[in-house]
């Protein structure tokens, strides 16, 4: 009989979805009709010893589309011009296609059924994700349409701070002020703060899994279908 150990998975880790760290920045608060100006994607690696660490960074520039809205407040705020000549921005469309091949290979890589977006209030960027979605009429979406990881709520049950600097500085984690509202910058940070939530609470998770192992029974036929269809 072998002896050898299963190592940790990431489909097993979270029921056949792949956590991706997402974030976006903005012409303004209303995801129907504000620009989308950056996109940035940050992938989540299972180790060995079922830790958590940060992996790669996909990042776009993106011009706004037509007729999208631009609110002065929020762009003195994230200090982006989207008509600077020397911006290096691609159409909606393309971005979003480019990180979504990249999100469906690291689905394909870890075995996962779909990717589940990862955010700091993550509604905002889910909301924006899917009305860009909507707008260029893309069909292979990798990502769940309404669930998603928000480190706004769990920064807050583990740390009691939902502000992302607040956080990650109550998790000893560094915080660049003037990196901030790059959405690189902000989704490895993110990225950096989910992997250490979920890294504290691994003894947790290593108790209920063990708890559900020795209960024998098959979490689909509780839920009333497949487990990676349903949160």
């Amino acid at each position: 009989m072998s002896s050898e150990v299963a190592l940790p998975s990431m489909a097993s880790r979270f029921r056949g979805f792949l956590p991706v760290v997402v974030d976006l920045e903005t012409g303004g608060f209303h995801a129907a009709t504000d620009a989308l100006l950056e996109i940035a994607a940050v992938l989540v690696e299972i180790q060995a010893d079922g830790s958590f660490k940060r992996g790669e960074t996909y990042r776009y520039h993106v011009i706004p589309f037509e007729g999208a809205r631009l609110d002065p407040a929020s762009l003195e705020v994230t200090g982006i011009d989207p008509h600077r000549p020397l911006r290096p921005a691609i159409s909606e469309r393309d971005a979003l296609q480019r990180i979504f091949r990249d999100v469906r290979r690291a689905v394909t890589e870890n075995e996962c059924r779909r990717a589940i977006l990862v955010g700091h209030n993550s509604f905002f960027d889910l909301s924006f994700l899917n009305a860009a979605v909507a707008r260029t009429d893309i069909k292979r979406n990798p990502f769940h349409p309404f669930s998603s990881f928000d480190t706004a709520t769990l920064a807050g049950v583990a740390l009691g701070q939902t502000v992302l600097a607040r956080a990650l500085a109550a998790a000893g984690l560094d915080w660049d002020a003037d990196q901030a509202h790059s959405a690189a910058y902000d989704a490895e940070r993110t990225a950096d703060l989910f992997c250490y939530i979920c890294n504290q609470f691994q003894p947790i998770y290593e108790v209920a899994a063990q708890r559900i192992a020795a209960l024998n029974i098959n979490l689909a036929d509780i839920e009333g279908g497949p487990p990676f269809e349903q949160t």
